[in-house]
């Protein structure tokens, strides 16, 4: 076992190639999904002028256990994975696009992951999304982190009875990005279940669409 299991899985990419893109998106998949799956949502959102890039978990899965289990119990790759959400953003700053126009999201076990990146590495992005997820660490983590981002829009969406997430820690998260200085908008749907709906895509498109205003 190396120190990061996610070394050397493939990035799907889809939009602009990012040497052309006006901005960014690192979409991480949830967990037992592909990265594919992502490159669905980048379609549907659908802003000219993006590159979007879906980088893929070993085995499909980010970290071994809960995203609210002991941090210790999902290492080493829960670091893998962190490692991994910052090598992609990076194909992005390399290429010449902006960290404030690069943003970071995913779905479940993916959102979990971004919003965690994010609040690890704050700077000023251009979003964070956070489809059905959180930060991550057991029930009474205190979420305590250093740094800014300085005003970066950040879209949390996800149901009151999520199977998976509590809507707690979505709460929770919420307020550990505002206080780190981003810019949050959150949506909790009645009786959605684990899934994505439109009005969450309406609000993932006008986030990235204003990266390229």
């Amino acid at each position: 076992m190396t120190d990061d299991p996610h070394a050397g899985q493939p990035v799907r990419t889809a939009g602009a190639e990012p040497e052309d893109a006006r901005a960014g998106v690192v979409l991480c998949h949830g967990r037992g999904a592909r990265a594919e799956s992502m490159l669905d949502i980048a379609r549907q959102v659908d802003v000219d002028g993006v590159a979007y890039l879906a980088p893929q978990a070993v085995r499909g899965t980010w970290y071994p256990n809960s995203f609210m289990a002991p941090i210790d119990s999902n290492e080493p790759y829960l670091s893998g994975a962190l490692a991994t959400v910052g090598r992609t953003a990076e194909r992005l700053t390399g290429a010449g696009v902006p960290t404030e126009r690069v943003a970071v999201g995913g779905f479940s076990q993916g959102a979990c992951l971004a919003t965690e990146y994010a609040a690890r590495n704050p700077t000023r992005y251009g979003g964070i999304v956070a489809l059905s997820g959180g930060l991550i660490g057991p029930e009474g983590t205190d979420f305590d982190y250093e740094g800014s981002l300085d005003g970066t829009p950040a879209f949390l969406g996800c149901s009151d009875v999520d199977p998976h997430i509590p809507v707690e820690r979505v709460h929770e998260t919420a307020e550990a990005l505002a206080a780190l200085g981003a810019d949050v908008t959150e949506e909790v749907y009645e009786g959605m279940g684990h899934t994505v709906v439109p009005d969450e895509l309406a609000h993932v498109r006008e986030l990235v669409a204003g990266m390229v205003d």
